[in-house]
């Protein structure tokens, strides 16, 4: 049989299937069948696109990598509404500001149909446009988004295991790297819609925008397999919580989330406040950090289909711990500040392309023992716990930042900054994420 074609019989009792660890989508992706033929039983066939490649998994992963840059471009720029509410009417001086980007990119690290999803978030959108307060903000701007956004990007992930096997890693990359090439672009398009016609009028632009953009893009986020296959294949369970090794891999992921964002949300703020930079010069910041961070998602992502993830991981660590606290910490003029950024964009933002790493281990480490194991359900509590670091951040962040802490006392660089406590705090939180290296060298994973 061809790897283009399937063949789909009636499911008698598929249960003797279910427990076996290769069932995951790489066999199914080759032939799910029956255990037996009754007498008078028709077999059915059906054409499917080939996997890891081809017009339909190329297109899929296209529209994917289109929803991921529209969905998570906006929050991951929001460094520079954070600059703009901070410095303008009605919102200058207001507590909180950072709890709407921490709630728009934490909770849509959550999990399903795009069309209503998107609407969702032009909705959002254009609510948020009549705030008047911090509040209306992160009700709608923040969580009302991210409700959207999740609703929207959840088929992404759910089929994209059907679409990409042995280039699962390579796939996931891709589709990653969308966010952070919108991120070149959006943070000087909304620098200048922001000042050229106030928040008001740049959030119903951009509601617009997406619209009229993401809506064609649903007809591609499709699934590769037929239901009837994949509906009795991916049982709903919650047995990957019983398993030790997730729990490491989930504590790291966590921690490392608290931190990881901080730098995205205060960076502008940092160059103009730090270095007198100018709008479009803070700005840049946060472009060079997703422009690195396009090369590192990718570069990420071919290593995970190569070496073992603890090792993909451990890279990340290294570099993003030596470029929070040696420097930015010891940054001393805008050019150091900028190398920061693409350093940070390149390890840092490359750690959730491990993630198909940490579920394929999983699953090859505990399916034997507790049945069939969904890799998209464990991508679901990965990012969930991503969301959760992300959202504790913000508050704490405006605890961190409280009354500048260190500045003037005899602290040089970027340490004297009255930012030194953040650098310190996303250093050290990008260091202990990467201890499933440690673990694994224990004997625990």
């Amino acid at each position: 049989m061809s790897s283009r074609d399937l063949e789909l019989e009636a499911f008698a009792q598929p249960t003797a299937r279910v427990g076996a660890v290769p069932m995951a989508a790489e066999e199914l992706n080759q032939q799910v069948e029956s255990p037996a033929e009754t007498p008078g039983e028709e077999r059915q066939e059906f054409s499917l696109p080939p996997v890891d490649g081809g017009k339909d998994a190329w297109l899929f992963l296209a529209a994917c990598w289109a929803i991921e840059a529209l969905v998570w471009g906006f929050p991951f720029a929001f460094g520079v509404f954070q600059d703009y509410y901070s410095t303008h009417e009605p919102f200058a001086g207001s507590p909180n500001i950072t709890m709407i980007g921490t709630c728009a990119m934490g909770i849509m690290w959550a999990r399903y149909t795009s069309i209503l999803g998107l609407l969702t978030m032009c909705l959002s959108l254009a609510m948020s446009s009549f705030s008047t307060t911090i509040p209306h903000l992160i009700a709608t701007q923040g969580i009302l988004y991210a409700v959207g956004g999740s609703v929207a990007y959840s088929p992404c992930i759910l089929y994209l295991d059907e679409w990409f096997v042995r280039r699962k890693g390579l796939a996931y990359g891709i589709m990653w790297s969308g966010t952070s090439l919108a991120g070149v672009v959006l943070p000087l398009l909304l620098e200048w819609l922001l000042h050229a016609f106030g928040f008001r009028t740049t959030l119903r632009l951009w509601a617009c925008l997406v619209f009229v953009l993401a809506t064609p893009l649903a007809w591609f986020i499709k699934p590769r397999l037929p239901h009837s296959a994949t509906s009795h294949v991916k049982p709903f369970n919650l047995k990957v919580l019983m398993m030790p090794a997730f729990w490491l891999y989930q504590l790291a992921n966590v921690v490392e989330a608290t931190g990881y964002f901080l730098p995205g949300i205060y960076l502008p703020t940092y160059a103009r406040s730090a270095f007198g930079a100018a709008s479009y010069s803070s700005a840049t910041t946060i472009l060079l950090v997703n422009v690195a961070t396009v090369f590192g998602s990718v570069t990420m992502g071919w290593l995970i289909d190569r070496l073992h993830v603890t090792t993909c991981i451990l890279f990340s660590t290294i570099g993003t711990t030596i470029g929070a606290l040696v420097i930015w910490g010891l940054s001393s003029s805008l050019p150091l500040l900028y190398f920061f950024c693409i350093i940070y964009g390149l390890f840092a933002g490359s750690y959730t392309s491990a993630w198909p790493g940490i579920m394929g281990d999983i699953v090859r480490r505990e399916a034997t023992d507790q049945g069939y194991i969904d890799p998209s359900m464990i991508f679901g509590w990965l990012a969930a716990g991503r969301g959760i670091g992300n959202v504790v951040s913000g508050p704490l962040s405006e605890g961190l930042m409280n009354g500048l802490p260190w500045k003037g006392d005899n602290v040089a660089f970027g340490y004297g900054s009255g930012y030194g406590s953040l650098i310190v705090f996303t250093g050290v939180t990008a260091l202990l994420g990467g201890s499933s290296f440690v673990w694994r060298r224990m004997g625990l994973l």
